[in-house]
């Protein structure tokens, strides 16, 4: 049925490309990337920038939970917690109750840098989703977060 109703966008009731979600969403983060890289401070990337507000949103907590939380496998989240830590914005060390697990925490530097930006985190979601109406706004929200 799905299918169906996808042939029918097309009048050929072909396959085509632009009408796939999965090329339109790529088209949507393209254009988000491309405003976050404009936008954010400290040369911060998504990824970086999605651990430092999750870590100041849970407060200290394992390398893993945080890779869970931010939607990035164990290999991403190591990396980009090794570059922030690299340039001083998290730390790290052993679980006391268990010492496989690593630890991570904001520094007081990332801290402050992720309070300073907040407000071009907030001015990258306003600038991205400035095409819709409010109402639009809200819509889309919600029916992205039921694909996920």
């Amino acid at each position: 049925m799905a299918v169906s109703v996808l042939r029918a966008l097309d009048s050929d009731s072909g396959y085509t490309l632009d009408e796939q979600v999965g090329y339109i969403l790529r088209q949507a983060n393209q254009r988000h990337t491309t405003i976050f890289a404009k936008l954010m401070i400290e040369d911060l990337t998504p990824t970086q920038w999605a651990a430092l507000a999750k870590l100041s949103e849970l407060g200290p907590c394992s390398q893993n939970l945080l890779g869970r939380k931010t939607s990035m496998d164990a290999a991403t989240i190591k990396g980009v917690i090794d570059r922030l830590t690299k340039r001083g914005m998290t730390s790290t060390s052993p679980d006391p109750e268990d010492g496989r697990r690593l630890m991570v925490a904001l520094t007081e530097d990332g801290r402050t840098i992720y309070e300073r930006a907040l407000a071009a985190a907030e001015h990258i979601s306003a600038e991205t989703l400035h095409p819709l109406s409010a109402e639009e706004r809200g819509l889309f929200l919600r029916l992205l977060k039921k694909l996920t």
